[in-house]
C-alpha cells in the first residue's frame, strides 16, 4: 500500500486537476441534465474570480475585495463591446480583461500606498459604487434596468452553440489555472509567500514590496474580468444586482473555504458554495446569513481551508508511507566555497535617533573585501541599528554609507539587498510553508532575473533560472550542514538550524556584503564549529563579512578588525589582539576591571 502511495505520488501534479478538466467536459455529451451544466458553468465562473481573491489574499496577504467591481468591469465591456457589433468572443476576452486590470490598477495603487486596509476598504468601497456607476452611464449601461441587447457571440465567424460555449467555458478555466499554477510554483509565487509572511524578509531579499504586491492584485483582476466576459455572453443581459455586495461575500467565503493560499481550492471553494447553499430556495432569503456562516466554519475549523487540510494529509501520508518503504533521502553532494568578489563598505559619521534617543552617533566602520569586520557592544550599544541602517531599512540622520564608493544610504531596502548586500537577522526570520530549500531558493530572486511571463509560459530562461536556482540552494545548505533536511518544512526546523538555514538563504545570491547578526547564538558546540569554518572560508574566498556577535570567544578567532560600540559611539577599534588587550573594552563590554584581571592572573600563578 505505501508502495503505491509513493506511486500514485510521482505522477505530476497537474495530472489529476486536468482529469477533472476532461470529466467536466464530458458531462454534457453524456447527457447531464442542463441545470447540472448550468452549475458548472457558474461554478467555474466564480472559480475564476475567487482565484483572483486568492492571489491578493492568500499569497500577497492584502485583503481585496474589489474583484466583484472587476468582474462587472469585464461584463460590461464584453456586453458594450458586443452591442457595438464586434461578438468575436477572443476580443471579447481580451477587452473585459484589460477593463479587469484597468479597474484593479485604479483602486489597487492608492490602497497598496498607504498599505495595511487602506486596499480592504478602498476595494470594499469599489464594490458598494459599481450600481451609481453603472446608473451614472444610464443610457449605455442601462443603469439599474439592466444591460440587454447583447448578441450571440461568436468564434472565428462562426456562431457559438450552447454545447461548444460551455466547453469554452471550462477550457478558459483550464487555462487559466495552469498559468496561476505555473506562477505560483515559480520564483515569484516563492516571493509572494515570503513578502505575506514579513515584507522585512522579503525587502531584505531584494523584493520590492509595493510592486510584488501591485503585481498580483494586477494579475488576480485578469480571471475576474474573463469571468465578466463569460457571464454576459451566457444569458446576453446584465443586471446590477448580481454584483451586489452579497455576491461579494460570497466569493470571499468561497476563498477561505477552500483556502486562499491555494490555487485550486478556488476551485474547491467555488463547487462547495455553488453547488451548495444556492442550491438551498432560501438562500435569496438568508445569503448573508449563510455566507457568514461559512466565513465562520471556514475560518475557525478549517484553518487554511479544505486544501490545507487536504495537503496536512498528504504530507502525513508521504512520511508514513517513506518510513515504511525504508525511503532514505539522498545526500547532497560537498558544496565548494567559489572565489567571490567582495566590495569596500563605509560608514562615514553615521548618526541616527528614536525621538530623544540617540542610538547612534558619528559612527565610521570599514569593513574590507577578503576579512571579518566584527562589531561588538553590549545590548543597547547600537550594532542591529547600524546593520539596519546599512540594509536600507533605517534613513541616516546625518553621514553617509557607501559600498564600493556608491552611496546607499539613500535608497530603499530592497535596493540595497540588489547592490549586493545580504544579511541575517537576530531573530530568525524564515518563512512558513516552504520547504527548507525553497526558503533557500528564495534568496536568489535578486539575481538572474526571469518575468513572470517567462514562468506562465514556460519560457527557456524559466528553465534556466529555475535550474540555477535549485543548484545554488543545494550548494548552500550543504555549505551549512543541512542538505539532508532539503525536503522538510523550513519553519519545523530547530532555532540552530534555522540560523543555519538564515546563512544559506543570505549565501545564495552571490552578495558581495554578507552581514551576520548574532547568528551564532543558540548554536551548540558543532553548528558553531561549522559556521565558524564557513565564515572563514567565506572570508578566504573574498567577501566582505561583518559580523555582529556577542560570543567574544568567536570573535576573537574569527575577526579581521573589531569594532566596539558603547552608546552609540565607536569606543574602540582594531585587531583582535589589541581589542582583547583594551582595559576599557574588557570593562565596558565584559565587566572585567583591570584589577580582577589582575587578581586572575596572580591567582593562575598561585
Amino acid at each position: 500500500m505505501a508502495s503505491l502511495w509513493l506511486k500514485l505520488r510521482a505522477i505530476p501534479g497537474w495530472v489529476w486537476p486536468l482529469l477533472f478538466a476532461v470529466i467536466l467536459i464530458l458531462l454534457p455529451f453524456i447527457g447531464a441534465p442542463y441545470p447540472m451544466i448550468r452549475q458548472v458553468e457558474l461554478t467555474i465562473m466564480l472559480a475564476l474570480i475567487v482565484s483572483g481573491l486568492n492571489l491578493s489574499l492568500g499569497y500577497a496577504g492584502e485583503l481585496a475585495m474589489g474583484q466583484v467591481a472587476m468582474y462587472a468591469a469585464g461584463a460590461y465591456a464584453a456586453g458594450l463591446v458586443s452591442k457595438a457589433g464586434n461578438t468575436d468572443l477572443l476580443f471579447q476576452l481580451l477587452v473585459g480583461a484589460a477593463a479587469a486590470l484597468v479597474v484593479g490598477l485604479i483602486s489597487g495603487i492608492p490602497g497598496l500606498r498607504l498599505g495595511g486596509w487602506s486596499l480592504a476598504m478602498t476595494s470594499f468601497f469599489l464594490i458598494l459604487l459599481v450600481p451609481d456607476v453603472l446608473s451614472l452611464f444610464k443610457s449605455e449601461t442601462g443603469g439599474r434596468n439592466g444591460l440587454s441587447g447583447i448578441r450571440p457571440a461568436t468564434l472565428f465567424g462562426e456562431m457559438i452553440d450552447s454545447r461548444t460555449y460551455y466547453v469554452i467555458i471550462i477550457v478558459v478555466g483550464i487555462l487559466w489555472f495552469a498559468a496561476m499554477r505555473n506562477m505560483i510554483v515559480s520564483r515569484h509565487g516563492i516571493a509572494l509567500r515570503v513578502l505575506k509572511q514579513s515584507p522585512v524578509l522579503a525587502s531584505s531579499m531584494g523584493i520590492s514590496v509595493f510592486r510584488t504586491k501591485l503585481s498580483a492584485y494586477a494579475m488576480g483582476a485578469i480571471p475576474a474580468g474573463l469571468a465578466g466576459v463569460l457571464f454576459a455572453n451566457l444569458d446576453l443581459f446584465l443586471s446590477p444586482e448580481a454584483f451586489a455586495f452579497s455576491f461579494a461575500m460570497t466569493v470571499l467565503a468561497a476563498s477561505i473555504f477552500g483556502g486562499s493560499a491555494s490555487v485550486y481550492g478556488a476551485i474547491v471553494g467555488a463547487f462547495v458554495l455553488q453547488f451548495g447553499m444556492n442550491q438551498s430556495t432560501n438562500f435569496q432569503e438568508y445569503g448573508l446569513i449563510i455566507t457568514g456562516t461559512f466565513l465562520l466554519i471556514g475560518g475557525v475549523a478549517f484553518t487554511g481551508g479544505i486544501s490545507a487540510l487536504a495537503r496536512l494529509l498528504v504530507r502525513r501520508a508521504d512520511a508514513a508511507a517513506r518510513a515504511k518503504t525504508g525511503y532514505v533521502e539522498a545526500p547532497a553532494s560537498e558544496a565548494i566555497v567559489e572565489r567571490r568578489e567582495g566590495a569596500l563598505l563605509r560608514t562615514d559619521n553615521v548618526s541616527k535617533a528614536f525621538g530623544g534617543n540617540q542610538a547612534l552617533s558619528d559612527v565610521s566602520v570599514e569593513a574590507k573585501p577578503g576579512a571579518v569586520t566584527a562589531i561588538i557592544g553590549p545590548n543597547g550599544s547600537g550594532k542591529t541599528t547600524l546593520l539596519n541602517m546599512i540594509s536600507g531599512f533605517y534613513r541616516t540622520d546625518q553621514g553617509t554609507i557607501t559600498i564600493d564608493g556608491q552611496a546607499v544610504h539613500g535608497l530603499s531596502s530592497f535596493r540595497v539587498a540588489r547592490s549586493g548586500v545580504s544579511r541575517t537577522f537576530q531573530t530568525p526570520n524564515v518563512p512558513e510553508k516552504l520547504t527548507v530549500l525553497e526558503a533557500v531558493e528564495a534568496g536568489r530572486y535578486a539575481r538572474d532575473r526571469s518575468s513572470i511571463l517567462a514562468a506562465v509560459l514556460r519560457l527557456p530562461s524559466y528553465w534556466r533560472v529555475t535550474r540555477d536556482d535549485r543548484i545554488e540552494a543545494e550548494r548552500a545548505l550543504a555549505l551549512v550542514g543541512l542538505s539532508e533536511q532539503r525536503h522538510a518544512m523550513a519553519d519545523s526546523l530547530p532555532l540552530g538550524n534555522r540560523r543555519l538555514l538564515e546563512v544559506a538563504r543570505s549565501l545564495v545570491g552571490s552578495p558581495k556584503v554578507l552581514l551576520l547578526d548574532e547568528v551564532a547564538s543558540g548554536l551548540d558546540e558543532d553548528e558553531i564549529e561549522v559556521l565558524a569554518s564557513l565564515i572563514l572560508r567565506l572570508r578566504d574566498s573574498g567577501m566582505t563579512v561583518v559580523l555582529v556577535e556577542h560570543n567574544f570567544r568567536l570573535v576573537l578567532r574569527l575577526a579581521d578588525v573589531i569594532y566596539v560600540l558603547a552608546q552609540g559611539k565607536v569606543m574602540a577599534q582594531g585587531t583582535p589582539d589589541e581589542i582583547e588587550n583594551n582595559p576599557r573594552v574588557m570593562e565596558e563590554y565584559l565587566g572585567v576591571t583591570p584589577e580582577d584581571e589582575a587578581n586572575q592572573t596572580g591567582g593562575h600563578h598561585e
